[in-house]
């Protein structure tokens, strides 16, 4: 399947200069951000391997997943993680008009209510980041774990991880059926390697 980054080019930041890849600090501290949520077990997973190591995450969350799944929306508050906007239904940006994109980002934000926003697969047109930043931070990350990617194993997504990290680094995992297999493997070693290492892992 590789027909992705799992390094953000300093060219891709270059171009989209204006949405936020990584946050610059001299402190030990690491942004573990999760797509496609709420996802009834899997999300709860998380959750419970996050407070393990008094680690907090970023979700992104689908807002028709939220609309299903009301009570893990309300824990992931409860429990002080931070919540962002992933469209309502998970659109492609390049597939879509400006209009008809932000109507679904809207759409989201009923259920949603948050000041971040991540564009589904990283894709997002000048025109509709240009409108979105009035209102939202459009955070985007410096690390791609893969662990979407059917074609590699979770000890791959980890390595991915570990290999690229610096302090400040947005790093993307996925709470989605598709990429469980690989996320309960990957994500326990990677929270491991992250404290044994010195690393606070904030929200956003």
């Amino acid at each position: 399947m590789r027909n992705y980054l799992i390094k953000s080019p300093w060219w891709l930041k270059a171009f989209y200069s204006n949405l936020t890849w990584n946050k610059p600090t001299d402190e030990k501290i690491v942004y573990l951000t999760f797509d496609d949520g709420p996802t009834p077990k899997i999300t709860e997973w998380v959750m419970e391997h996050l407070a393990k190591h008094n680690a907090l995450g970023t979700f992104f969350l689908i807002g028709k997943n939220v609309a299903e799944n009301p009570e893990i929306f309300q824990k992931l508050k409860e429990a002080g993680h931070s919540v962002g906007n992933h469209t309502h239904n998970h659109l492609n940006g390049w597939k879509h008009s400006t209009k008809d994109y932000l109507e679904n980002i809207a759409k989201c934000s009923d259920l949603v209510p948050s000041m971040l926003f991540r564009p589904p697969y990283g894709r997002i047109k000048k025109s509709q980041a240009k409108a979105l930043k009035k209102d939202y931070n459009i955070i985007m990350w410096d690390i791609l774990s893969g662990d979407f990617d059917a074609s590699i194993d979770g000890e791959r997504c980890h390595k991915n991880v570990i290999k690229h990290i610096q302090p400040g680094s947005i790093i993307v995992f996925h709470d989605s059926v598709k990429a469980w297999p690989r996320l309960q493997v990957a994500l326990p070693k990677t929270l491991e390697y992250l404290k044994e290492k010195g690393f606070r892992m904030e929200a956003l």
